[in-house]
């Protein structure tokens, strides 16, 4: 198989700052019944669902993984914590020259860099527990915003119902939520429900074949006894079971066992690509992704890789949002 379709994006249409209002951000509809494209504002999405639809979210809660700091030569060094391995050990990837034995400094804390890992990320050892290093520790927002992080991003790059710490990215598609647009799905009787999957370095690493099996790095996910039921009851009755972010949709797909979603909690290296038979969902929320992302791959899988390749260029065309802070698509 070929590298999912490219596009050519003009730099102004990637979001640097999301809307002050999250739910005004605009939402495309792809209905893939009707080889269909139309446009909606986000806060439109209530009228999309109906009682007993269930609308399944991530509720992975972003760390403040990026850590800037120097080597005892006065280099730079910047670091992205992906992963904690033990008590003071982190899987990390490093900005800058480094080797096994640099001592690498932060504010009031140092971690010593210990091996390479085959993939290209390193093992780093810290002289602080995880309070300090939060503390000194930035938000992860993607390199292609151009800047550093702020303190709006420690608000911004959050969903509202973010609440177990573990991922280095936020799940997108969920960022468009407010409290009071989930409280209008309730008020339909609507089901909400939760999963975890911590997003990692797997969620940002560009995918390419050169022949060879792509590799595709596990994530950490749980899924509750709850959700399961919540989910497995909607499947039963028919009725619209909605995945928000493509994180959401891999954790799912990673518990489908014998006809139905059981809780599970482990790792998924879980790589969802056009031709893939989907169990658990009929309709999904997530952003406009970048070409040969995993996101991206997911997406043309569930929605059909001649129309999304179409409703991308649409959004150009229509001047959407993309990426992280972007608009939003509903792929129904």
């Amino acid at each position: 198989m070929n590298r999912i379709f490219d596009y050519d994006l003009p730099p102004d249409r990637i979001a640097q700052r999301p809307l002050e209002k999250r739910d005004q951000a605009r939402l495309m509809v792809v209905d893939r019944e009707k080889n269909s494209i139309e446009h909606f504002i986000f806060r439109d999405i209530v009228n999309f669902f109906s009682a007993e639809d269930v609308v399944v979210l991530n509720d992975s809660r972003v760390i403040p993984s990026r850590l800037y700091g120097r080597k005892k030569t006065g280099g730079h060094i910047e670091l992205l914590l992906l992963r904690k391995v033990d008590e003071k050990t982190w899987e990390a990837l490093i900005r800058g020259k480094v080797k096994p034995g640099v001592k690498l400094h932060f504010a009031d804390i140092s971690a010593l860099v210990l091996e390479k890992n085959k993939i290209g990320s390193w093992m780093v050892q810290f002289d602080a527990d995880d309070q300090k290093i939060s503390e000194i520790g930035k938000m992860p927002i993607p390199p292609y915003m151009k800047r550093v992080s702020d303190e709006r991003d420690n608000i911004d790059y959050q969903t509202v119902y973010a609440k177990k710490h573990g991922s280095i990215a936020a799940p997108t598609a969920g960022l468009h939520f407010t409290d009071d647009t989930l409280e209008q799905l309730k008020s339909k009787g609507v089901r909400i429900c939760f999963l975890t999957l911590h997003i990692g370095w797997a969620s940002f690493r560009r995918i390419d074949f050169d022949g060879e099996k792509p590799v595709v790095l596990p994530e950490f996910f749980e899924i509750s006894e709850e959700t399961a039921s919540v989910i497995n009851n909607a499947m039963n009755s028919g009725k619209k079971i909605c995945a928000v972010g493509t994180s959401t949709v891999r954790a799912l797909e990673s518990c489908f066992v014998n006809g139905a979603v059981v809780a599970r909690k482990g790792s998924t290296d879980l790589f969802i690509k056009p031709g893939y038979h989907f169990h658990c969902i009929n309709s999904m929320i997530t952003n406009f992704h970048l070409p040969g992302s995993t996101h991206l791959y997911m997406v043309c899988a569930f929605g059909g890789t001649s129309l999304i390749q179409r409703a991308y260029l649409t959004a150009i065309e229509k001047k959407y949002r993309f990426y992280s802070y972007g608009d939003a698509m509903l792929i129904i």
